[in-house]
């Protein structure tokens, strides 16, 4: 995939907002920021989403994700053991009703993070979680 696409990808996922234009040579220079307010797509949203909808979004995230990550290491005063930097992958097995309770209670453990204003002494962490079965459903057996 191009740079072109990806840009136009975080574009149409409303990750990245033009900043300013200008015209070099003929063509139109455009300079691009992430936008503050991240997108979010309720169920009702993800529910309408296509398969291929589904593959940009993540690709989308993904790459905003990175360029998060990114821009945090490119810092002089970045220190990703002392910040607490952290990528982990694990394997839940979770009935339905399991990860509906697995997430309610993880809602109610980061409701009260996400109310707290910037004050000194706070600083900024990204939270992406990323959840999806790994491999179909188990049909049950009866013993």
């Amino acid at each position: 995939m191009t740079v072109y696409r990806q840009i136009a990808l975080l574009v149409d996922g409303s990750f990245l907002e033009v900043a300013g234009e200008q015209r070099v040579r003929g063509a139109v220079e455009r300079r691009y920021r992430l936008r503050r307010h991240r997108p979010v797509i309720d169920a009702d949203a993800t529910a309408a989403m296509t398969m291929e909808d589904h593959r940009r979004g993540f690709a989308a995230a993904m790459a905003v994700l990175i360029a998060e990550f990114n821009a945090y290491l490119d810092r002089d005063e970045a220190d990703p053991a002392a910040d607490g930097v952290s990528y982990r992958q694990g394997m839940l097995w979770l009935s339905p009703d399991e990860l509906a309770e697995m997430t309610r209670k993880m809602l109610g453990v980061l409701r009260d993070s996400v109310a707290n204003e910037p004050t000194p002494g706070r600083a900024p962490y990204l939270l992406s979680p990323i959840l999806f079965p790994t491999a179909p459903l188990q049909p049950e057996t009866t013993q």
